[in-house]
């Protein structure tokens, strides 16, 4: 949630997770209701449960337009990419910790199954007023000892997870992205001037993203901001039209190559200059990988 852009993409690839999730519970509640067993409900809730993983693991590894649209029109850090590949791969730390811890929880399970078992074998042959002494103390001594050993492996396993190397913070992530080539850059735009950036794109289909900011502005103050297109003959067109903004983050596929001038215009100012921090990216067209035609029997 924190490098997941607040805005329509953010809306929609949380729209896309609710989506999916909403599918997921559908196929639960149809198997309850056509009369599943527990059995087979935890097949199914097993099986959803290693799709997302599975799906998480491919977004790690994210290649072709997918991996384009994520890491660089969304902004999210290769750093957390991968993170959440490695996390989520068949061998990787999370199915460690499940095959390594899973077996003693296994065993207070079972411990507390027998605990109920005997409970129910003893209610049924005699009153609660007529249970006998012995079997009181069994009793509460296996609750004693469930509870503690309960207590003792959720501690341990908390600890586990919390100091697991694994973890990352946000703020981690966003250092080890430092000093790389898609770092903001900032430059002050003066009263009555206007900055430019030109990108030459070869290839339609390319990715034209930005993202921009004023920084240490006064309260209400903006900075105009416009896309224009020449082609080589040098007529230009005027691909975002002008207006004005405290900060913006945007993106548009070329259909045409040629080049293309974001522009900054302060020339409406007479008397303050903007410090404008941004970041423009021109990214070539992506062919996703084939998919294979074989179909399993």
């Amino acid at each position: 949630m924190t490098y997941m852009p607040q805005d329509f993409r953010g809306t929609l690839i949380r729209q896309q997770k609710d989506r999916s999730e909403r599918n997921k519970q559908a196929e639960v509640d149809a198997l309850i209701n056509s009369g599943g067993s527990i059995r087979d409900q935890y097949a199914l809730l097993w099986k959803q449960q290693m799709d997302r993983r599975r799906q998480l693991a491919q977004l790690g590894s994210a290649t072709g337009v997918y991996k384009t649209l994520v890491k660089y029109l969304v902004g999210v850090p290769q750093v957390l990419l991968d993170f959440v590949r490695q996390i989520n791969d068949d061998d990787g730390p999370m199915e460690e910790q499940r095959q390594r811890y899973g077996p003693p929880l296994y065993s207070l399970t079972v411990m507390v199954t027998f605990i109920r078992l005997f409970l129910l074998l003893v209610w049924g042959r005699f009153n609660a007023n007529k249970l006998k002494r012995d079997q009181i103390a069994v009793l509460e001594q296996a609750v004693d000892i469930y509870t503690s050993e309960f207590e003792r492996f959720t501690k341990f396993i908390g600890e586990v997870f919390a100091n697991s190397p694994f973890f990352i913070s946000a703020e981690v992530a966003g250092a080890l992205e430092a000093g790389k080539n898609d770092d903001y850059k900032e430059i002050t735009v003066q009263a009555g001037k206007n900055y430019e950036v030109s990108l030459t794109v070869d290839s339609v289909n390319s990715y034209i993203a930005w993202d921009f900011s004023l920084v240490q502005g006064k309260i209400n103050m903006d900075i105009g901001f416009s896309l224009e297109y020449t082609n080589p003959s040098g007529e230009k067109t005027l691909i975002l039209p002008y207006r004005r903004y405290e900060s913006d983050q945007g993106n548009f596929c070329t259909i045409m190559v040629g080049n293309y001038k974001l522009i900054w215009d302060n020339s409406y100012s007479t008397f303050f200059k903007k410090v404008l921090r941004y970041k423009v990216d021109c990214i070539p067209p992506v062919v996703e990988p084939a998919q294979s035609t074989d179909v399993e029997g």
